[in-house]
């Protein structure tokens, strides 16, 4: 624990970790075990700013007892690790909820185009088509997602899907994006699939890493609330914001990189300009607790919205996943406001049962966002797309900002960080890992992150190579 003797104070650790969300905890659980047993101790520190532990995979719960998370936080995992972690932390199987993925797009889904007007299937299936054939005489990569997209999915579902949703959650145009990130991220539709499909009128239900998922039933190593300002990778000192200081020998640093490169001294122009290169989009998420049953979505997980009638890009049923994450009906909540605004009684304690959705709203320099409308902009979408009715009742209301929640892969990223991460790590001693930490998109799931900060341990006391960031 930081010591608490005020402003000059220095605690020495052998390893300083900055963050403790998936990537920090991922270095620290690592730590545990090399240190289990051991007579010579690897000393360790976790220092982050926040009030809690999870970062961007952290949990909030309403006065009213409604839980929301940053996004959406299933978890399927690539890695054994993480399974044994997980397996530890809930070893109960009824501490899971095991789910089969029900998502939908409202106007379609890339395999699942058989339900559209026929005008607009047959533009789909001649988008595909050519873009079939194309596939069999194109050896060139894609210049960038756009291309990626019109040779994937050709332009009908290009038109009509992917470009206006990408829009909304990236908040760039998809000709601004590369495509080596995508791998299992976005679905390429399966020609074959689709076209029969079609002609037996039915669906595809199941494609892709999580279309199986798991979710928790249930909702002094670590220093919190502590702020790094400042970094002397020179004489290995880290500074809080109270005014006490690390001195450390490793540091893993899950900021985001291009704060970091601000708080250090004296680094190379070449090295400022690349980290004010990458780019990053803001993510509004806003819960929505109701009073009744979701009727008409009560199977569904998430959907799709790439219509500009509504300003969110996805809904997710949270109460769906958990029975655990709204109030018990037993519980009595006054009406906060009806969906469509009418005058109600709101003063009056009823009963429940509750249900409850989450909005995600993407905000970017090329897409800005009205913060004061937004909550009822957010709602009257929920009623143009049918989510909600508009006599339905709200009982509690969450709005948060995560001002750095998707790390952009623009068509600079990779240039970007080849300059910044191996300057870091070889010249300062700092493996700069996480979802921001290594601005990699691709390696951002939890699992990811939390790996990320295993194999740091790994590198940083033994050498072994970081596969999940890979070579930088």
């Amino acid at each position: 624990m930081l010591s608490s003797a005020g402003k000059g104070t220095i605690q020495e650790v052998k390893i300083l970790i900055i963050g403790a969300g998936p990537t920090g905890l991922g270095a620290a659980k690592r730590l545990c075990d090399v240190n289990s047993g051991q007579r010579d101790q690897v000393s360790w520190l976790i220092v982050d700013e926040c009030d809690g532990v999870g970062g961007l995979a952290s949990t909030d719960t309403t006065p009213e007892g409604f839980l929301f998370d940053v996004g959406g936080h299933v978890i399927f995992s690539h890695y054994a690790c993480f399974d044994r972690v997980l397996k530890e932390a809930l070893p109960k199987e009824d501490d899971w909820l095991h789910h089969q993925r029900i998502s939908y797009i409202r106007c379609h889904n890339t395999n699942n185009i058989a339900r559209l007007p026929i005008a607009i299937w047959a533009k789909c299936i001649h988008g595909l088509v050519k873009a079939f054939i194309r596939s069999m005489v194109t050896r060139s990569k894609p210049a960038d997602f756009d291309e990626w997209i019109v040779r994937n999915t050709g332009t009908g579902i290009a038109d009509i899907f992917m470009r206006p949703y990408n829009y909304k959650v990236w908040g760039v145009p998809t000709k601004l994006l590369q495509c080596k990130w995508l791998g299992e991220r976005v679905a390429a539709p399966d020609l074959r699939c689709i076209l029969t499909n079609i002609m037996k009128r039915q669906e595809t239900r199941k494609w892709g890493p999580n279309a199986t998922f798991r979710f928790p039933a249930h909702g002094d190593k670590i220093q919190l609330k502590y702020k790094v300002i400042r970094i002397d990778p020179q004489e290995k000192v880290a500074y809080l914001e109270d005014g006490r200081k690390v001195r450390y020998k490793h540091l893993i640093s899950t900021m985001n990189v291009d704060q970091l490169v601000s708080i250090l001294p004296d680094v190379p122009n070449n090295v400022q300009n690349a980290a004010e290169g990458l780019v990053y989009s803001t993510t509004h998420v806003i819960g929505l607790g109701l009073r009744g049953t979701p009727r008409e979505i009560s199977k569904m997980c998430w959907m799709y919205f790439p219509e500009d009638n509504a300003p969110f890009y996805r809904s997710t049923v949270f109460s769906n996943y958990s029975p655990n994450l709204v109030p018990h009906a037993s519980v009595k909540l006054r009406t906060v406001r009806r969906a469509d605004s009418q005058p109600c009684n709101t003063t009056t304690y009823a009963a429940g049962p509750y249900w409850s959705l989450m909005l995600e709203i993407s905000e970017s320099g090329c897409k800005p966002v009205n913060k004061d409308t937004l909550v009822s902009d957010v709602i009257q979408g929920c009623i143009n797309t049918g989510l909600v009715k508009e006599s339905d009742e709200i009982v509690s209301l969450y709005f948060r900002s995560f001002h750095h929640c998707y790390p952009t892969p623009t068509l600079n990223r990779d240039e970007c960080l080849a300059t910044i991460l191996p300057y870091l790590r070889d010249k300062l001693d700092i493996w700069s890992r996480g979802r921001f930490g290594a601005w990699k998109y691709e390696v951002a799931n939890q699992d990811h992150s939390f790996m990320q900060g295993v194999e740091a341990v790994d590198n940083t006391l033994f050498g072994k190579p970081e596969v999940t960031l890979g070579t930088l």
